[in-house]
Parts: C-alpha cells; structure tokens; sequence
C-alpha cells in the first residue's frame, strides 16, 4: 500500500503527464475544441480519477487543472466540472479493463475519418499498422452522445469482453487508446494518427493496397511489442519537451 507521501507524488506524477498528454494533442490537432477527455487511475485503494475539466482549451491544460474525481464523477479536487459523457465514457472503461490505468478519447481527423466508412478498418498495409496488430476493436454501432451511464457502459462493453484491446474505433464518433500508463496510451494515440493517415492517403490515389502477409504482420507486432514501454516512454519524455 502506498505511503501518504508516496499516494501523493504518485497523483502529481500522473497530473503531469496526463497534462502533457492533453497539451501535446492540442500541439498536434488531435484534439477537437474543449470537447474529448483524457483520464488516468491514481494508484492506491481508492477508486480516484483524474480528468480534464470542461471548458478549457486543451492548450491550457496545467497539472492543477485537471479534476480529481472519485467513482460517481464527484469532484473532490480542483474547479469546473466533468462534461457528462467524459464522466460516463472513463469510469466505465476504467472498470471495464483495470489494466488500463490511462484512457485517451478523441475525435482526431484521420482515425475518424476510418470510423465514418462502412466496414472501415485500419489495414495491415505498412509497418506502423503492424503494431496494432490484435489489439484493436471496433464498436459497429453510433449510440448518440454518451450522456447517460448506460451509453458509457455499451461503450466500454468492447473492452471488458476483450482484455487484449488496448484501441477501440467508436462508429461515426472517434477513438480510445488506452494502456498501462499515460505514456503508453499517448504512444498508441500519436501512431494511430499516423497509421490511419497513411491509409487514407495511400486510398486516396484509387489505386489497390498493397496489404502485408499475415506472417510478417504478426512478426512486425511481436518486434514493436517487445520494445513498446521503453520506446514509449523515451517518445513520451522528447514529446513532453515539445509542450513544457
């Protein structure tokens, strides 16, 4: 159990890096004006979150900015309030997946642009698509703006059914990265962006995939898989230097 001096650096720890992580995707128009919502599990016994407020520009967002929350969505530190559907989104994927102590929702342009297509799909047809190789859900049906507990819930239904899913595409609505830390989410985030543009770019010449074998996929995944956390956190840290 964390000492009370360690629960503490441990929330500011997290304050920090989910600020920079909410700083970085205004940095590289991920973002989508002060709606979307970043949300990180504080460590310890207690079910505590912490989320941007709404109403700031995601540009703005410092460390003591970010709301303290607690199961309910309750406030219990920090001023403003949290938009309904991050509320209801967060907590219940949180619950829905306890490994996933950072989860990022966006409507950035080119991910959504794959959730506006009928079947859309991110496809196996350059290295960076690799790496999501098996770790990708996609939620088939738009259930309207996630202002009630039991839409947050369908939401998260994805990610409590299947553990190994760390990126859902939200039909006609957006994305969710998550992971085991703010870091690694935001990495998956940041290359998602750039998987999903280079698809779109690549289609929009009308001319046909080139979609790499299943085999080389699944050994692409496994090389990024054994180096993500180090390399994620080295990006996360010369990502942060951006925005400091």
């Amino acid at each position: 159990m964390l000492e009370k001096s360690d629960h503490t650096k441990s929330i500011q720890r997290d304050r920090e890096d989910l600020a920079s992580a909410i700083r970085l995707a205004a940095h590289f128009d991920l973002h989508e004006g002060i709606c979307n919502h970043f949300s990180v599990q504080c460590d310890g016994p207690d079910e505590l979150y912490l989320i941007n407020a709404y109403g700031w520009h995601w540009s703005e967002v410092t460390p003591d900015r970010l709301l303290l929350i607690d199961g309910d969505g309750n406030v219990l530190d920090g001023d403003g309030e949290v938009e309904a559907s991050a509320r209801n989104i967060h907590i219940s994927s949180h619950r829905a997946n306890p490994r996933h102590k950072a989860i990022l929702h966006v409507h950035m342009p080119h991910a959504t642009a794959l959730s506006m297509l009928k079947g859309g799909r991110l496809l196996m047809a350059h290295q960076t698509a690799c790496r999501f190789h098996g770790r990708i859900g996609y939620e088939e049906e738009f259930g309207g703006i996630a202002v009630t507990e039991e839409e947050g819930q369908r939401i998260a239904q994805q990610a409590r059914d299947n553990s190994h899913i760390d990126c859902m595409f939200l039909a006609n609505h957006g994305v969710v990265c998550s992971g085991p830390s703010v870091a690694q989410a935001f990495d998956d985030l940041y290359y998602l962006e750039r998987a999903a543009r280079q698809q779109i770019l690549a289609m929009s010449t009308g001319q046909e995939l080139l979609l790499i074998p299943e085999a080389t996929v699944e050994l692409t995944a496994k090389q990024f898989r054994d180096d993500f956390e180090v390399y994620a956190n080295k990006h996360f840290d010369a990502l942060k230097r951006l925005v400091a």
